[in-house]
């Protein structure tokens, strides 16, 4: 079976397999992976996948309604903790984004319906040859990027919203002797969408 060249470990293979690229639409789920996203910054995305679950526990599964309320206390609490990245300006950001994401959701009705806009709505989905051909950022994810750091948001910048937009689906760049590639590069027709 052929894969992306990047998951390495068992717990990149199952990502990639069963998540990475898959179309996201849930606001709770998206507020994960965004904050998670951010936590990567500078690190291995293994090292944040095995720390995952502690995550969940921590940021009380990502409902950004309770990370928002989340205290100075609970903040130095989480700077202790051993299952999370603890650096003060990621753990603070994910309370900040809390609070700018629900700002969000008011004014769009999700943060989904938002996101997405910058995609109109559908998945790019890029013809990458080799892991290689992969850019680190492209002109959507510099405008998602922008958009959100106009709104408060932190550790948002364009690499690390292209890494978002991957994940969510937003972008389909699995290379395209994937077997993902195929599986999500049709939409519920089975007709092929693919990027001019």
């Amino acid at each position: 079976m052929n894969r992306c060249s990047w998951p390495r470990t068992a717990v990149d293979i199952v990502y990639h397999d069963r998540e990475w690229g898959v179309p996201e639409h849930d606001d709770r789920a998206l507020f994960e992976l965004l904050t998670l996203e951010g936590a990567q910054a500078g690190l291995s995305w293994s090292t944040i996948l095995n720390k995952r679950d502690a995550y969940r526990e921590a940021f009380a599964n990502f409902e950004p309604q309770r990370v928002a309320r989340f205290t100075p206390a609970r903040i130095e609490r989480l700077l202790s903790n051993p299952g999370i990245v603890r650096n003060r300006l990621k753990i603070e950001s994910t309370v900040t984004n809390a609070r700018a994401f629900l700002r969000v959701v008011d004014e769009h009705g999700s943060f989904d319906r938002h996101v997405w806009s910058f995609v109109n709505g559908q998945p790019l989905v890029n013809r990458r040859l080799r892991h290689g051909d992969i850019p680190a950022k492209t002109a959507e994810s510099d405008a998602l990027s922008k958009d959100l750091k106009k709104r408060g948001f932190r550790f948002v910048g364009s690499t690390i919203c292209y890494a978002f937009m991957q994940a969510t689906g937003m972008v389909n760049d699995h290379i395209v002797d994937c077997f993902r590639y195929g599986e999500l590069s049709s939409d519920s027709t089975g007709q092929r969408r693919t990027r001019a």
